[in-house]
């Protein structure tokens, strides 16, 4: 089975067309349970989320900030594996039509075997996998079974990413390429800032391949801002504090669908 590339190029030129920015959604696996996490993209899409991040928790995340450590932290001592992504990405993709990529760091792609995990990804539907710590100049191996398997790999670029770096990164990516907004760690912020502005121009002269920000959109109002320059916003730790702070999982599934129609409307106002 094919993954789901071209459902994620659709769906962020859908977006194009209808002159919004697309809303990209970021929750962890397992998190607060296995179900918890499969109800939770579904409450995301119903609130108008067009694409999910399916978070692959781990242990030592070195994007990642204190919420999403935190909830990492909760699902993997509620022993999620794998197999339980592989599992989300599917009950997610079946429920809501949405593309399904998996975020994850390298290590545990390497250590499950690069054919298994993108043969798995494809099969239970996935669009394809963002992968923060993997340098393009090895990435070779997990290019070449994305390709075959039909797998966008999404790179992540930074403001300190100079021109040509840029360059050989968006030419090696695939789906869209990732803007961190800020040096640092993810987390919500006040200000998305001026830097994700000149990064986006920066990356658009390197590429055609969409570009959507991330790190630190939390409400309508930074969702908008950042809609008026990129092509997607990507949101997860407002997502997650949002279940976090929840009384319990009804509330939160009823908070973080509220917080994806908030942040649906900023999209469509840029």
């Amino acid at each position: 089975m094919s993954g789901n590339v071209e459902l994620l190029s659709s769906s962020l030129a859908r977006a194009k067309a209808e002159n919004r920015a697309a809303l990209i959604a970021y929750l962890p696996a397992g998190f607060p349970t296995v179900d918890g996490a499969i109800a939770a993209v579904k409450a995301v899409v119903a609130g108008g989320a067009d694409v999910v991040e399916v978070g692959l928790p781990h242990s030592d995340p070195v994007l990642d900030g204190p919420v999403i450590q935190t909830a990492d932290d909760i699902a993997l001592r509620g022993g999620v594996k794998i197999a339980d992504v592989m599992r989300t990405v599917r009950e997610a993709y079946e429920a809501t039509g949405v593309p399904i990529l998996v975020m994850t760091y390298w290590n545990p792609i390497d250590r499950y075997g690069v054919e298994r995990f993108t043969a798995e990804l494809a099969e239970a539907g996935g669009a394809g996998c963002i992968l923060p710590d993997l340098p393009v100049q090895e990435s070779e191996l997990w290019r070449e079974h994305a390709d075959k398997h039909g797998l966008a790999t999404v790179f992540v670029v930074a403001p300190s990413s100079r021109d040509e770096r840029l360059a050989t990164i968006t030419a090696a990516g695939s789906g869209f390429v990732y803007a961190a907004s800020l040096m640092g760690v993810t987390g919500t912020r006040e200000s998305v800032g001026e830097q994700a502005q000149e990064l986006v121009g920066r990356t658009r002269a390197t590429t055609s391949l969409p570009v959507c920000v991330g790190l630190g959109v939390s409400n309508s109002r930074q969702a908008a801002e950042v809609a008026g320059f990129a092509d997607g916003v990507i949101v997860g730790s407002a997502f997650v504090k949002s279940m976090l702070d929840a009384p319990d999982e009804e509330a939160g599934l009823a908070a973080v669908r509220s917080l994806a129609g908030e942040l649906a409307e900023g999209v469509r106002k840029r």
